[in-house]
């Protein structure tokens, strides 16, 4: 209890006394808001109702983003990327949506995504001592984790027969601290407006992650309950004036994961270890799926949101390693480690608490290396890039882990996470198998170079054959498409196990390995990461007073600072927007700078003058994408979808310099709904005649 409260309080003198340093950095916490360092910069008073309402518009959307509530029919509102999963799984040979766009001219034309949930964040609640319940202060590492994990689950499947919510225990400060959070779960959500891929995208991969920017990165969706649109108790309003130069704005989003805390074992296991094979994998996937594309109009259709998935988090690798790989970032990173080990060393006491856990730190991420490869192969992305695979895992997992005791099973498969993973597991979405077929030969193509052929997984995987045989063997002789066969043997082991169904037996080959060096991974490193780090945020409390914010945890979270533009590495100063004649003279008519027909044709309808893209300082990472840009009246007047190259380092340390969030303008959406896409059903709803 000691320790618990200890953090607790340091962590409230944080929020009230540390953050004039750097008042712009931070993912806060709403419960935690820096409400006087905004006043006492900005002038700004962001009162209790004000945060609520940030706090309760916003909604965090499965697909790895975030959107928010835009009018009181569930009008939902986040960027094409967030949403382009589900605009790819209702486009077809005959309709590409993401080709010609989509706008729902009346409700009834509203299409239902196939397995897209969005959450809203209701209450939180410290677990801290709850989750480390019944655990000696001497029980073996491997131990401890388990029954930390035993008690989440347990917490999780408790607060979800009570309420009925989505309830996650969520993880910070490394298990400084744990809060279970509650969350409203929406199912039923309906695409009702996306433009073409060419305009939310324009630009491509080169211009992805840069700035100046040119795209209409927008989506929306509504959301139902019980057949009929959500009445929600908050959402944004747009603003009339739009975004301005200069102007304070909040961001209220759900960054997935960032290492600011992170040791320097950990930075340098990054560095040289896990990113750059992480990096090696993403290439020979997006390689493999372009040649896949280039076969026929088709096939690139059918892979386009794969294909730009996968290119996307390679370029944002790109800008991760770039800045591991910065000697002055690694400075700094150094130099606060070791500020604060110094501090320890003085007191004798705190030497004698703290002091080694640096050591085993370095020791469990060199132990890491050694089962890296293996580990993101077999068990993390065994699967990437192919839904087949996915679904093969899942069933013969939930068949598996399903009968045991709740507190035992794999984390992802206890009880308060089944409705979402049956969800997926169970969705109509469509099925490729061509390019199933494509994906699994890469995989096995880069297990071949990276395990070796020798290797008793990949040998027995391939059984002789080529790749590309063991792939389309695997593929060709699976029912799984079909989703009464998923149902039927995941709810039957003894079915799942004499299966002879092509997509289960590659599941079952890999599933015994895969279990053997993730437990391997849970025993002897994570269990001794999770300790050490805990221990060491806690030592950062005592010593600073609780001078950090957590780390991002794909969690609802506030950041905020000004519209603002920079100097670029060339010395050039970047003004803070673009405009819609800044997009046309970047057009080329080519491939990434080609527009969508109806852009060529109508472009004497709009204002060319009016602001497109802008960028800020609000601290921003991946998972925030879709997060509405906010002025002091809670209003929309932009939409996160980027950042520029230079910020990407900002996942290990915030530097505000030349590192920006990139922003959709309000008035640049209201500009293209009303002059180029008639969207006037959904002008009205938000409020703009």
């Amino acid at each position: 209890m000691r320790e618990k409260t200890w953090i607790r309080a340091s962590l409230i003198g944080f929020c009230l006394i540390s953050v004039t340093a750097r008042a712009d950095e931070g993912m806060w916490l709403f419960d935690h808001a820096p409400k006087e360092a905004i006043a006492k910069k900005y002038g700004f008073q962001a009162s209790d109702e004000f945060l609520t309402h940030l706090r309760t518009a916003a909604v965090r959307f499965n697909s790895g983003g975030t959107g928010s509530f835009v009018s009181p029919d569930g009008l939902l509102f986040t960027n094409h990327h967030v949403g382009a999963d589900c605009i790819q799984k209702l486009s077809t040979k005959e309709h590409d949506y993401m080709k010609e766009g989509f706008y729902a001219a009346t409700s009834a034309e509203e299409r239902a995504c196939p397995d897209l949930e969005v959450n809203v964040l209701i209450k939180t609640e410290d677990v801290t001592d709850k989750v480390k319940e019944g655990i000696a202060a001497n029980a073996p590492a491997a131990e401890a984790n388990r029954l930390r994990k035993a008690n989440m689950s347990k917490l999780e499947k408790e607060c979800n027969a009570a309420t009925g919510n989505r309830c996650d225990v969520v993880t910070f400060f490394s298990g400084g601290l744990y809060h279970l959070y509650q969350y409203k779960k929406y199912t039923d959500i309906r695409l009702v407006f996306a433009p073409e891929f060419l305009i939310a995208f324009f630009g491509g991969d080169p211009d992805n992650f840069t700035y100046p920017r040119y795209d209409l990165d927008i989506t929306f969706f509504r959301a139902y309950e019980n057949g009929q649109p959500a009445k929600p108790e908050h959402y944004f309003k747009w603003s009339k004036e739009g975004a301005k130069d200069g102007e304070l704005i909040f961001t209220s989003g759900n960054p997935g994961s960032t290492g600011r805390l992170a040791s320097m074992a950990e930075l340098e296991f990054y560095r040289d270890v896990s990113y750059p094979f992480v990096y090696a994998r993403l290439d020979s996937l997006i390689e493999a799926l372009d040649a896949y594309s280039a076969k026929s109009a088709e096939n690139k259709r059918v892979a386009q949101e794969n294909r730009f998935g996968q290119s996307n988090s390679f370029k944002a690798y790109t800008g991760f390693l770039r800045g591991l790989r910065d000697p002055k970032l690694m400075a700094i990173k150094r130099a606060e480690e070791q500020k604060l080990k110094d501090a320890i060393a003085k007191d004798p006491a705190k030497r004698e608490e703290y002091g080694k856990f640096w050591d085993d730190l370095a020791t469990a991420y060199a132990d890491y290396a050694k089962m890296y490869k293996e580990l993101f192969l077999l068990e993390r992305n065994a699967t990437r890039g192919s839904e087949l695979f996915g679904i093969a895992r899942d069933v013969v997992r939930y068949a598996e882990e399903t009968p045991k005791p709740n507190n035992e099973r794999l984390r992802e498969y206890t009880d308060a996470g089944l409705p979402s993973l049956e969800q997926g597991m169970y969705s109509d979405a469509p099925i490729h198998p061509s390019m199933e077929v494509a994906v699994l030969a890469n995989t096995f193509e880069f297990w071949v170079k990276e395990l070796g052929a020798k290797n008793p997984v990949v040998k027995q995987v391939l059984a002789g054959r080529t790749p590309k045989a063991a792939a389309e063997a695997y593929v060709n002789n699976s029912k799984l498409i079909d989703i009464n066969e998923r149902k039927r043997l995941a709810k039957d082991l003894a079915a799942v196990k004499a299966s002879q169904d092509g997509m289960i037996q590659l599941a079952l080959m890999i599933d015994g390995p895969a279990r053997d060096v993730r437990k391997r991974y849970e025993d002897k490193i994570e269990s001794v990461t999770t300790a050490a780090a805990a221990k060491i945020a806690q030592a950062r409390f005592a010593i600073s007073g609780g001078n950090e914010y957590p780390d991002a945890t794909f969690t609802l979270r506030l950041a905020y600072g000004p519209v603002k533009g920079y100097k670029n590495d060339a010395g050039k100063w970047v003004p803070w927007a673009t405009d819609f004649a800044g997009l046309y003279h970047r057009a080329t008519g080519k491939d990434p700078y080609e527009l969508p027909k109806r852009w060529v044709d109508d472009k004497s309808k709009l204002n060319l003058s009016v602001p497109m893209n802008f960028v800020a300082t609000a601290d921003i990472h991946g998972g925030n994408s879709g997060s509405a840009t906010l002025n002091t009246k809670g209003e929309v007047v932009g939409i996160v979808f980027d950042s520029n190259i230079e910020a990407l380092p900002n996942r290990f340390v915030y530097r505000d310099e030349n590192e920006r969030s990139v922003h959709v303008a309000s008035q640049g959406i209201i500009e293209a709904l009303k002059s180029l896409y008639g969207a006037t059903r959904v002008l009205k709803e938000l409020g703009v005649e």
